[in-house]
């Protein structure tokens, strides 16, 4: 018996993330051993990820396990994982939109769908959420096309747009838009008594106003001290028990530490993103820090980001206090640390009757390595590939 198993992977970037892509049937078939499998890829519980694909930061620790899709409604399913850096646990509470958008053009490149020029359009079900997004795919000489113009903060160059429409996006995790019944309400946490908003839009999400802890909500990751990061973690456990994700706020770090997300928003202001660049008060709608996995992100969640998006056209949440009233379009464009992300968001929310007609994000994918990532045969045949 051979010392190593060889599983084959490609390594993509979707929009600002990166991660590790397998088709199922390379993996066991038994979830526990399949876990244990996926960690050593990453390098175990190693923070520094040395032993393994990981990049030591949550948005380079992320795997997308691909198949086709048994759903009459969908051409593929897509399960994503967030891999803990140096806590040896993998949370699947979430999706991840950032990944999302490289599995159209894996799926394709590794023929799960047939490929049509000039543009694919994929029906792709989220396992996590078990929601259906439609990605339209750019293809060349019968690949996904990675090469363009388009262009996203916080990666550097160009490339291919990705169009990402979430369908049926209210409540994708808790069933319902606004999960605890209140658009707005006040949060009794460590930090005493605190307002926030809990959306579930493609993701739930607890958005704070920055100036509750202080803040302007321009600050880039760095200049968030040991305090504010406790204290959004502090708030976001707390919903995590009141929405029944975990039994006690103590747990949810562990747990469940991706989801719900948690989200800084404020009125739109000029300030210096973190390549340098002047962001205009006038070229976005409002400003808003994320956080991911207990540090804050460097750029901004696509789900999480339409989830704010949506949000921001929900009258009486905090989100739709920061925008600029006049604003009807249904494009929205959000301030982040790298730059400004845009969304095209249709809300009709009337007579307490919310419909979202649209929820979309442009990205950009490119797949950097494609070949064999290796685990120990031992590990690996505790369970049966399938």
């Amino acid at each position: 018996m051979r010392e190593f198993e060889r599983i084959r992977a490609a390594i993509i970037r979707g929009g600002t993330s990166k991660g590790v892509f397998v088709l199922q049937n390379e993996l066991p078939s038994d979830p526990d051993i399949r876990d244990q499998v996926i960690l050593s890829l990453y390098g175990g519980d190693d923070a520094r990820q040395i032993d393994g694909l990981g990049g030591a930061d949550s948005l380079t620790s992320k795997f997308a396990m691909v198949r086709v899709s048994p759903r009459e409604d969908a051409d593929v399913e897509y399960t994503f994982g967030q891999v803990g850096v140096g806590t040896g646990t993998i949370d699947y509470n979430s999706n991840c939109g950032n990944i999302l958008s490289g599995v159209g053009p894996y799926a394709i490149d590794e023929g799960l769908v047939p490929a049509k020029e000039p543009f694919t359009n994929i029906r792709i079900c989220n396992t996590n959420t078990n929601r259906v997004i439609e990605a339209h795919v750019p293809v060349v000489d019968g690949r996904a096309k990675s090469t363009g113009t388009f262009q996203i903060d916080g990666v550097p160059g160009a490339g291919a747009k990705i169009l990402l429409n979430f369908l049926d996006a209210a409540g994708a995790k808790t069933g319902a838009l606004f999960p605890t019944g209140k658009r707005k309400e006040i949060l009794s946490c460590g930090l005493g008594d605190v307002e926030v908003s809990v959306v579930d839009a493609s993701a739930p999400v607890v958005f704070v106003h920055a100036r509750s802890l202080g803040l302007t909500g321009t600050e880039q990751p760095h200049e968030l001290s040991a305090v504010h990061l406790h204290q959004l973690e502090d708030i976001r456990s707390t919903v995590a028990e009141h929405l029944g994700f975990v039994e006690t706020a103590q747990q949810a770090t562990t747990r469940t530490p991706a989801s719900p997300k948690v989200i800084l928003v404020a009125p739109r202001i000029a300030y210096q993103s973190s390549t340098g660049a002047t962001i205009d008060k006038e070229d976005i709608d409002f400003v808003s820090r994320a956080m991911s996995m207990q540090k804050m992100h460097k750029t901004f969640p696509v789900t999480g980001g339409l989830c704010t998006a949506v949000a921001s056209k929900l009258k009486g949440t905090i989100v739709n206090e920061c925008v600029k009233q006049e604003h009807n379009s249904e494009t929205v464009l959000i301030g982040h640390p790298s730059g400004k992300m845009e969304f095209s968001v249709n809300v009709n929310d009337t007579n307490d009757h919310v419909t979202i007609e649209r929820a979309a994000v442009a990205r950009t994918s490119r797949r950097l390595m494609e070949g064999f990532a290796y685990t120990s045969a031992d590990l690996f045949w505790h369970g049966s590939a399938g």
